[in-house]
C-alpha cells in the first residue's frame, strides 16, 4: 500500500477553517479534501452547519461565498501563493449547481421553442457560468452575457 504524501497547504486550509467557525463561535464539523483531477488542484472545504447552516450559507450564498473569499486570501497570506478554495455547507453548492442547470435546461428549451431569447437576471459571475457550461453543448443555443456590473444579465439565444 503506497504511503499518501503530507499536503502542507491541506493542513494549512484546515487550521485556518477551524480557527475562522472557533472565532466566529460557530459549532461546525469542517472536513477538507483535495480535487486534483482538475486543472488545478481544489481544496473543498466541506463543513457540516448544524443548526447554523442557513447563517453561514446567507442570503443566496453571500456569506459562503465571503467565507470562501477570505479563507483564499488567509492562505495566500501563509504560502504565500493562491490555491482554490470551494466551501461548501451541508451540500448546498451541489444543490444550488443543480438548480441553476435545470433553469439553464429550461431557459434553453423555452428559446427553441418560442425562438425568442431568454434573459435571466440577478445571477453572480459563478451563477452564469454555471449556465454558459451547462449549455455549451447544446445544439442550437448560444449564451452571452450582457451588461455591466450589477446590471449584468445573462441572454439564452435560439442559434
Amino acid at each position: 500500500m503506497a504511503k499518501q504524501k503530507s499536503d502542507p497547504t491541506k493542513k494549512i486550509v484546515e487550521a485556518l477553517s477551524s480557527e475562522l467557525f472557533s472565532l466566529l463561535s460557530i459549532d461546525t464539523e469542517i472536513n477538507v479534501s483535495v480535487d486534483e483531477t482538475l486543472e488545478e488542484k481544489v481544496y473543498n472545504v466541506n463543513v457540516s452547519g448544524k443548526e447554523q447552516a442557513g447563517l453561514l450559507i446567507g442570503a443566496h450564498g453571500a456569506t459562503l461565498s465571503a467565507i470562501q473569499s477570505f479563507l483564499s486570501l488567509a492562505v495566500r497570506q501563509k504560502t504565500e501563493e493562491w490555491v482554490r478554495i470551494v466551501v461548501d455547507v451541508d451540500g448546498w453548492r451541489e444543490k444550488h449547481e443543480d438548480y441553476l442547470k435545470e433553469l439553464a435546461i429550461q431557459a434553453g428549451e423555452r428559446a427553441r421553442s418560442t425562438g425568442e431569447p431568454q434573459n435571466l437576471y440577478n445571477l453572480t459571475p459563478a451563477q452564469r457560468r454555471v449556465i454558459h457550461v451547462a449549455l455549451s453543448k447544446e445544439k442550437g443555443i448560444v449564451t452571452e452575457s450582457k451588461g455591466e456590473g450589477e446590471g449584468r444579465y445573462l441572454v439564452v439565444s435560439p442559434k
